[in-house]
């Protein structure tokens, strides 16, 4: 169920839902520790510094290895947007030099694939995400089926073989958005790191405590910088929606290079 919920649609609700816990466990640990500051000795009291500081450090450690995650899968995402404009403007320079009428027709299909590609994309909920992949595999079997055609007709054909092999390339980088866009960071890895952060907000405020005093300006700073950090880690690895999103300009310059390419032969 937690695992669910980290993985669900409102990346602010769950930040927020963090920032409050942090904020709560914090002030329990604070309470906690005036309860039984009487009871604990100077030396417990190092321990206790000792064990925070180093609990601190461990989050940081898991905060900057799911950062660096979140990070690399952004770019591969943006690396195979570049990587697939650029296989969709090969096959289509290379279906020009088809014979007619086969290069009409598989220029109209990429030219409309193009136009389902950014519908993937910007795709907001499932029923639409499906309906693209359905109208992609659809663009698919029919470029593939006069592919097949021409690879049968014109077996020496080098103009072809290129067009085929670049319209492979087309295809296989589809498949790897689509395994891209469902790759994110572990579950378990984010579990762990909210797990730590709680912890170690616990311990701060307990530490404080058993000294005392608590300056709470501070300790709210820190558990909104935590909070703050998680927001971006979790738009990092969601990038169809929040702040920071995959640019699929150089899909857009395509499109809009295709069509340019149509009203220039009218």
């Amino acid at each position: 169920m937690t695992s669910d919920l980290l993985q669900g649609e409102n990346d602010w609700l769950i930040v927020l839902a963090l920032l409050i816990l942090t904020m709560l466990v914090t002030e329990i640990g604070f309470r906690s520790g005036r309860r039984v500051v009487w009871d604990h000795p100077e030396g417990a009291k190092g321990q206790v510094t000792a064990i925070t500081g180093g609990a601190l450090g461990l989050l940081v450690f898991l905060m900057a290895l799911t950062f660096v995650m979140a990070v690399s899968r952004f770019d591969v995402r943006k690396q195979l947007v570049l990587d697939e404009a650029n296989a969709i403007g090969t096959t289509y320079l290379r279906g020009r030099l088809l014979p007619p009428p086969d290069k009409a027709e598989i220029s109209d299909l990429l030219r409309r694939y193009v136009d389902v590609r950014l519908e993937f994309y910007g795709a907001g909920d499932n029923e639409k995400l499906a309906k693209a992949i359905r109208d992609t595999e659809q663009i698919h079997g029919q470029l593939w089926t006069r592919a097949d055609i021409l690879a049968e007709r014109y077996p020496q054909s080098n103009f072809v073989a290129l067009f085929v092999q670049s319209l492979n390339d087309t295809f296989d980088l589809q498949a790897r958005r689509v395994v891209a866009r469902d790759d994110h960071v572990p579950r378990a890895v984010l579990f762990v790191l909210f797990l730590a952060t709680i912890t170690v907000m616990t311990l701060v405020g307990y530490g404080c405590g058993l000294y005392g005093r608590r300056n709470f300006v501070v300790t709210t700073l820190l558990s909104v910088l935590v909070a703050a950090v998680t927001l971006v880690i979790l738009d990092l690895d969601r990038p169809s929606r929040g702040l920071f999103r995959v640019s699929q300009q150089s899909m857009v310059a395509l499109q809009q290079e295709l069509r340019r390419s149509v009203e220039g032969r009218r």
